[in-house]
């Protein structure tokens, strides 16, 4: 049985976000065999919340059928008031493309501030100026009632583009520019969300955000001349519309940025608009496995998919791989137009070094940056399908890719990729990617 829970080295987090963490609490009773079992699903939970740089879970003490449970964490910093400089461009190969163009920075200053309370709550404050401009506003708070099951979240964004992309030349994307134009200063696409959400999470691993909201979007009559369905399906250079959205979210992993085992899973349903000018039911899938290959190898398999209905949408909703994080391994340079799609990155890697810096200075939470350094090959698989659009010549086609390379992971979920690709257009190169929260 369960006695006592004793946490040490949170100084912010709040023990009963800790404890609602563990697949046990005080006063259970758990067979021997399975106590290792429990306190590594506790540590896999705990380090997932992304509030620890690190976390040992141990006996304390036996007495007869009793057992003390001790958990040790190192808590991360939490607040990151940082200079932001960042290209407008959609990865570090097309910034390339532009000779790696200074006046195609965005700067400005970003505020996190993680587990506010802590409750494992989230204040974002984005004020971002230069090639672009955004404002945004955003609050989630988890835990809102002594359950500890439901939560809050509020968001509002605005931003306005000097660059707008309005259609697809060549497979690559085709821009306007506003300084090409009179009146150079002005904006050539204006939009703004506001939402608030509410958060379910009746166990450990799934979660259930519904979240309800508005949007506007806005174009020049520059980008309509050259696009004019690129926001409205009737020609309309403004839109404002309504949305409402489901999300479930799985996870399962040893580690959700760079899982070697486990299973996680994301499903999202959205309905945009309610007219026949901007309406549109979206639904995203993402599923993640991963499999640990002895004591060094992991193999995993990412499926990712995407459907917006009905199939006649404007522009701005036919942008599917190549943006964000839905690109084949080696396609980089390129933007595929659809509005039904899907990939899989299949990927067998293995641990080559695993090794500690220490830190000049002293503290006990950041006394050392870690680093574990795999080497990976890796085969990609994708399809777009669009109707509409047909100035790709890479969608409605079966795709391909192949590569090998090397991943640096590190403090703070920060990934470092590095990969040299094959795709089959007869194409290879070397193509680096960086991820991070900040």
């Amino acid at each position: 049985m369960i006695d006592k829970i004793y946490i040490n080295g949170n100084k912010k987090t709040k023990d009963y976000i800790i404890k609602r963490e563990l697949p046990f609490k005080e006063g259970d009773s758990v067979a021997l065999n399975q106590l290792v079992a429990q306190f590594r699903l506790g540590k896999q939970q705990l380090v997932n919340t992304r509030l620890f740089n690190d976390v040992v879970i141990s006996l304390r003490s036996f007495r007869g059928y009793l057992v003390d449970v001790e958990i040790d964490v190192k808590e991360r910093w939490y607040v990151f008031p940082i200079p932001y400089l960042k290209p407008i461009d959609r990865n570090l190969q097309t910034w390339a493309d532009k000779g790696y163009s200074l006046d195609r920075i965005n700067n400005g200053a970003k505020l996190n501030y993680y587990n506010t309370t802590g409750r494992n709550d989230v204040l974002k404050v984005w004020l971002i100026t230069g090639y672009s401009r955004q404002v945004q506003v955003s609050y989630n708070q988890p835990f809102m009632d002594g359950s500890l099951k439901s939560g809050y979240g509020i968001n509002f964004n605005y931003s306005a583009m000097k660059e707008v992309n309005p259609r697809t030349v060549n497979n690559k994307q085709f821009f306007l520019r506003a300084d090409s134009l009179p009146k150079a200063g002005r904006f050539l696409e204006e939009t703004m969300t506001g939402s608030i959400q509410w958060n379910y999470r009746p166990g450990l691993k799934t979660r259930h955000v519904i979240r309800a909201g508005f949007g506007m979007s806005k174009i020049d009559s520059a980008v309509w001349n050259v696009n004019n369905n690129y926001i409205s399906k009737s020609g309309k250079t403004q839109v404002v519309y309504p949305e409402i959205s489901y999300t479930m979210n799985f996870l399962d992993v040893d580690y959700a940025p760079y899982p070697l085992r486990g299973f996680m899973a994301e499903t999202q349903l959205i309905r945009r608009g309610f007219g026949s000018d901007v309406g549109m039911w979206l639904l995203n899938v993402k599923a993640t496995k991963a499999w640990e290959i002895g004591a060094k190898g992991s193999f995993s398999t990412q499926l990712t998919s995407t459907v917006r209905l009905p199939f006649k949408q404007p522009f701005s909703q036919h942008r599917l791989m190549g943006y964000g994080d839905f690109y084949l391994r080696g396609m980089e340079k390129y933007v595929i137009d659809g509005v039904l799609g899907g990939m899989t990155r299949n990927t067998l890697r293995r641990e080559i070094l695993n090794f500690s810096v220490p830190l000049p200075i002293r503290s006990q939470s950041h006394d050392r940056v870690p680093f574990r350094i795999y080497a990976k090959t890796y085969a990609d698989l994708g399809y777009s399908y669009s109707k509409y659009f047909r100035e790709n010549s890479l969608n409605n086609k079966l795709l391909t890719t192949a590569g090998f390379g090397i991943d640096i992971v590190s403090l703070y979920d920060v990934v470092l990729r590095f990969e040299y690709s094959f795709n089959q257009l007869g194409q290879n190169g070397f193509f680096f990617h960086v991820r991070n929260d900040f």
